[in-house]
């Protein structure tokens, strides 16, 4: 970032910076966690479950990547240790259901997830809005994606 946009940038950089960490390591999470359970996904009619999942993992790991240019254009750098990610999220980790066939408990922790990380990026958008336009715009598109995802596993579930 340089000098004239810090310049007019109306917000702590240092609390934007955690508060960015923080989602960062949320995206991690969700990643791995959906990652996870579409390796591990089984039953009837799996391959449709195991499909969203795939890219919705994909679409989370684009969400840190995204943080991660954005705390670096800041001048500080994304978490780097693995084991912190947990500890300096906003949510802990949620674990995957023991049976990998319950896909309505799979649809049932992600809408959790895509919750919790709706009310992180509105939260995230309203401290920004007006004050670092480029992190708001990037936010609400990360945003509008978490919006999209939740929709579409409570459709799986209501089916």
């Amino acid at each position: 970032m340089g000098k004239q946009a810090r310049a007019i940038t109306d917000i702590s950089l240092k609390e934007l910076v955690k508060d960015l960490n923080k989602a960062y390591a949320d995206e991690w999470l969700a990643y791995y966690l959906y990652w996870y359970m579409a390796q591990t996904v089984s039953g009837r009619n799996y391959e449709g479950v195991k499909g969203a999942l795939e890219k919705l993992a994909k679409d989370e790991l684009e969400h840190a990547e995204e943080l991660a240019d954005l705390i670096t254009k800041l001048g500080d750098v994304p978490i780097a240790n693995p084991m912190d990610l947990e500890k300096n999220a906003n949510v802990p980790y949620l674990m995957p259901p023991k049976n990998t066939a319950d896909v309505n408990r799979i649809i049932r922790i992600i809408s959790e997830a895509e919750a919790g990380a709706i009310e992180v990026y509105h939260k995230l958008a309203k401290k920004t809005f007006g004050k670092e336009h480029v992190i708001y715009q990037v936010i609400t598109h990360i945003l509008s994606e978490e919006i999209t995802h939740e929709e579409m596993f409570e459709n799986l579930l209501e089916r």
